[in-house]
């Protein structure tokens, strides 16, 4: 028989044992975030083409991945699974050139904070498959997104234009963004869709995580294969171009890129997924990335409002938890929301996971 003692220490091991993780997740997602300041100060400084840079880093990549899992070893995948990550690849392609020309576009902060709109899936999925009781605290949790994403262009991340002014005015001279509107930042935001499209896709095609690793490995070799007419075709137009010189290589931008960026933050989704339940469209998920943005704004000192960019990140963060949280119905009807509950939502619910 366990002593009482015992008991109590096994039921507090889990938590202690998710710490790991936790340190894992925070690490992985600040070297990301590392790498898209890199990538955007190269792009930026040097006016390379962002298709260029982008097939640049997923050849390297797609080399890795299809070393590192061997699709073509284990059991066979079925045309099920292969064909639908086929398709994958090209919402892949498609997402990282409009993610790579609205992080040129709009700056690293509002493409880093622009990822999360694809929790309106959230919302579509619940009138689609959720109570439609509840659709209109969802429609809320969308609208509180778009006054998030609205307060971002107009600048209130800035300290420059955020409407409430603590002494002198701040210096502008080192300024990295600039005060948009929301037509320009249509592009990340339908990336950020786009993404959480392509991460839907995945979780449905694979049925355990050895599969999962396999097909993204195919999904990123052919998002490689999809982009490569592109990048042809904007290297043919740019070697044209009038002013065609030669652009200096910046190596620590393609080496973060390809390794935090694209390989790396891979497997520390996947880690936050299994190990510590958490999703990327999720309030835990985004003050993880909220506080390693304001590590790399004060880092890099570009013209930025604590302030502001916390009223932002709190707007958008509640806006998540509306629209993705989940009401546990009763009876069958549990069942017709499962779309929504393998989708979206920090309050999943999952099996705890063999030790």
């Amino acid at each position: 028989m366990m002593s009482p003692k015992q008991t109590s220490e096994d039921r507090g091991s889990p938590q202690f044992g998710h710490t790991p993780f936790q340190i894992i997740h925070i690490l992985g997602n600040f070297l990301r975030i590392w790498s898209v300041y890199s990538m955007y100060r190269y792009l930026t400084q040097t006016g390379a083409s962002v298709v260029l840079f982008i097939f640049c880093c997923l050849v390297p990549a797609t080399i890795l991945f299809l070393f590192l899992q061997k699709p073509w070893k284990g059991r066979p995948l079925s045309n099920t699974q292969v064909v639908p990550s086929v398709i994958n690849g090209a919402i892949t392609a498609f997402y990282f050139v409009l993610w790579g020309k609205g992080l040129k576009l709009c700056g690293p902060l509002r493409a880093l904070m622009a990822e999360y709109s694809g929790a309106v899936l959230g919302v579509l999925s619940a009138v689609l498959y959720g109570q439609r009781q509840h659709v209109w605290k969802k429609v809320g949790g969308l609208m509180a997104m778009v006054a998030s994403f609205y307060l971002l262009s107009q600048g209130w991340a800035m300290a420059s234009y955020f409407p409430i002014k603590f002494g002198e005015s701040p210096d502008t001279g080192d300024q990295t963004e600039h005060n948009l509107g929301m037509k320009e930042m249509i592009l990340p935001i339908f990336a950020g869709i786009l993404s959480a499209l392509r991460r839907v896709i995945a979780r449905r095609v694979s049925l355990k995580n050895q599969y999962k690793r396999r097909l993204h490995a195919i999904t990123v070799a052919s998002a490689t294969c999809f982009l490569f007419p592109v990048a042809m075709w904007d290297m043919i137009i740019g070697s044209e171009s009038a002013d065609s010189k030669d652009l200096p290589f910046s190596t620590w931008a393609f080496i973060s890129t390809i390794a935090f960026g694209i390989i790396l933050i891979f497997y520390i989704d996947n880690i936050a997924e299994e190990r510590l339940h958490m999703v990327f469209s999720s309030p835990r998920h985004l003050m993880v990335a909220g506080g390693c943005i304001i590590i790399m704004e004060i880092v890099y000192q570009v013209d930025f409002s604590l302030l502001g960019f916390l009223i932002c990140a709190l707007i958008l963060g509640f806006g998540i938890h509306a629209a993705t949280s989940l009401q546990r119905p009763r009876g069958d009807s549990l069942q017709k929301s499962s779309l929504s509950d393998d989708i979206f939502g920090d309050q999943v619910q999952m099996s705890p996971l063999p030790t």
